[in-house]
C-alpha cells in the first residue's frame, strides 16, 4: 500500500503502468507454473474465462481513472467499501436470494456510511479555496463524474463476484487456474493504454535514484516503489483466488472490505490525510454495517459463553 500511496501522490496517473506490471508478472509467473508454458489444458472452458476477464480488466481500468477524476484516494477506498452492498443487491436481482430484518439493515448502513463520506468529500472539492466560481463548477462536475465511474466499477465486480462463484459450482476449484487467465488473458487490451504507460515509464526514469538495500544496486526510486508493489499484489492477489474457491462471494467481499479498511487507516497516519469527524462517522457506519452482515455477534455470543463458564485455575 505504502508503495501505491507515493505513486500516485507523485505520479496520479500511474495507475496503468502499475496495473500493467501487475498483469505482467502475474501472467508470466502463471505461464510457467501452472499452465506449464501452455501445455496445460484449462479446467475452466476459455470462453468463460474471456467473460471474467473481460470484467476484470474493466473494473481495473476504471478504478485507476477515477483516480485522475478528482477522487481522492481515501474516499476511493471508502466507496469501494460499498461492494457488498452492490453483491447483495446483484444477488437477489440475478440469485433471486431474500434475506433477514437485520442484513437488510446491515446494508442500510453501510449505504449511509458511503453517503456520509462521499457528501463531506464533495463539499472540500466544492469549496476549494483555489478556484474561483466558473473553476470550481468544472471540478465538482470531474468529480460527480469520477463518483458515477466508481459506481460502475462498484457493480461489474460484484457481477463478477457472482459469475465467478457460479463457474466453481459447475466446474470445481481452480483458483491458480483463474489466477492466470484473470491476468494474461488481458494483457493485449493494454496496447490501448500504451501512450499512457510509455509516458509514465520515462517519468519513472526520471525520478530520484535509490540504492537498493543488501544488493546494494542503484535504480530510479518510482521503479523500486514498482518492484514492490507488483511483489505485495501477488501476494495479495492469490490469496484473494484461494479464497474464491473456499467461500462465497460475500464473504469473499466481506474479507477485501476489511482488508481495504486497514489500509484506509494506514494511508491517514502514515500520510496525515485530511479527515474529519464526519469522515470517521461515516467509516464507522460501514464497517459496523459489514460486521452486522456476517452475523460476528451471534457468533461470538456462544464462545464468550463457554469462557466465562470454563474452570477458573487455581
Amino acid at each position: 500500500l505504502v508503495f501505491l500511496l507515493h505513486a500516485c501522490r507523485q505520479f496520479p496517473g500511474c495507475g496503468n503502468i502499475v496495473t500493467f506490471s501487475q498483469f505482467l508478472f502475474i501472467a508470466m509467473e502463471g505461464f510457467i507454473f501452472e499452465a506449464n508454458f501452455g501445455r496445460k489444458k484449462p479446467a475452466i472452458p476459455i470462453r468463460y474465462y474471456f467473460i471474467m476477464v473481460a470484467m476484470f480488466f474493466t473494473v481495473s481500468v476504471v478504478n485507476n481513472y477515477a483516480l485522475n477524476l478528482n477522487i481522492a484516494m481515501p474516499l476511493h477506498m471508502i466507496f469501494r467499501s460499498g461492494s457488498l452492498i452492490a453483491s447483495m443487491a446483484l444477488g437477489i436481482i440475478i440469485l433471486k436470494k431474500r434475506y433477514s430484518v437485520s442484513k437488510y439493515t446491515s446494508i442500510a448502513l453501510v449505504s449511509l456510511g458511503i453517503f456520509t463520506c462521499t457528501f463531506m468529500s464533495a463539499k472540500q472539492v466544492a469549496s476549494d479555496s483555489g478556484l474561483n466560481e466558473e473553476d470550481g463548477l468544472q471540478v465538482f462536475l470531474w468529480w460527480m463524474l469520477g463518483i458515477l465511474a466508481l459506481t460502475f466499477a462498484l457493480l461489474m465486480s460484484a457481477r463478477m463476484g457472482i459469475f465467478q462463484e457460479m463457474l466453481y459450482k459447475q466446474f470445481g476449484k481452480h483458483s491458480k487456474e483463474a489466477l492466470f487467465y484473470n491476468h494474461a488473458l488481458p494483457l493485449p487490451g493494454f496496447l490501448l493504454l500504451a501512450p499512457n504507460i510509455y509516458h509514465h515509464a520515462v517519468l519513472f526514469s526520471q525520478s530520484e535514484p535509490f540504492q537498493v538495500p543488501v544488493i546494494g544496486l542503484t535504480v530510479p526510486i518510482m521503479w523500486f516503489y514498482l518492484l514492490m508493489n507488483v511483489v505485495t499484489q501477488y501476494v495479495c492477489i492469490r490469496g484473494v483466488f484461494i479464497l474464491t474457491t473456499e467461500c462465497t462471494s460475500l464473504t469473499v467481499t466481506l474479507v477485501v472490505t476489511l482488508r481495504k479498511f486497514v489500509s484506509l487507516i494506514f494511508s491517514i497516519l502514515y500520510f496525515h490525510n485530511p479527515f474529519t469527524a464526519w469522515h470517521w462517522l461515516g467509516t464507522t457506519f460501514v464497517f459496523v454495517g459489514t460486521l452486522m452482515y456476517t452475523e460476528v455477534w451471534n457468533s461470538l455470543g456462544p464462545f464468550l459463553a463457554r469462557w466465562r463458564k470454563r474452570p477458573k485455575e487455581e
